[in-house]
């Protein structure tokens, strides 16, 4: 495993964001861990999450200009810290998010922040992916802006999970909006990690055993 990985999931469980145990997903699926960026509660872990982010943003896009949009909650720091981890390194992007609900008054609308144009691209930064159903909730709120295009999505951790069909939710999606989901990490990752330590044989079961029902095959 490269070193950044494991770097990243000892960072992820050591603020408490990768837990272990038994969890309910958005999707209604009862899994053995959970990835909660909600978790993040200093400005030093939102700094340090921003640049694993960053790296792989620069890996997979390149310098390649882009807006970040962050779905509330979660999404929001995420597309802050990624922001100022860009501009650290000299990419300057803009970054906007939604409202849950509707503003009625003052400047209104479901949405903070860049105000996208006809043809810039988006990227969606979000903390996981189990179904797609986040995903599709952002693509939903991304539809009502003239010309919106989303180029890519990043997330912490690909779960390699069944989508709505056999595929995984990351392809699924990929196939269904035309726009690849980037992840730091995904969950055979974490395997390779809890195995190394030789003291989490029970978490690796319990996660074998979940992805063996719903594990993708694509």
């Amino acid at each position: 495993m490269e070193t950044y990985k494991r770097e990243f999931i000892q960072f992820l469980e050591s603020a408490g964001v990768l837990r272990f145990g038994d969890f309910t997903a958005k999707s209604g699926r009862k899994i053995p861990y959970f990835v909660n960026a909600g978790m993040i509660k200093t400005g030093e872990e939102i700094a340090k999450l921003g640049e694993f982010y960053a790296k792989a943003y620069f890996e997979k896009l390149g310098s390649k200009p882009t807006v970040l949009y962050g779905p509330a909650y979660k999404g929001i720091p995420i597309a802050v810290s990624v922001s100022v981890a860009l501009a650290k390194n000299g990419l300057n992007v803009p970054f906007f998010f939604n409202r849950k609900e509707a503003k009625d008054h003052g400047e209104g609308g479901i949405f903070v922040g860049y105000v996208p144009t006809p043809g810039e691209e988006i990227v969606i930064t979000e903390d996981v992916v189990t179904a797609g159903t986040a995903i599709r909730e952002s693509i939903d709120n991304l539809s009502t802006i003239e010309g919106a295009k989303v180029a890519a999505a990043f997330i912490m951790v690909d779960r390699k999970e069944k989508g709505k069909g056999d595929k995984g939710a990351i392809q699924e999606i990929a196939d269904e909006f035309g726009f690849p989901v980037y992840s730091v990490v995904d969950v055979y990752d974490i395997i390779e990690y809890l195995e190394e330590g030789g003291k989490n044989a029970e978490d690796v079961e319990r996660i074998r055993n979940y992805l063996s029902v719903y594990g993708a095959t694509v």
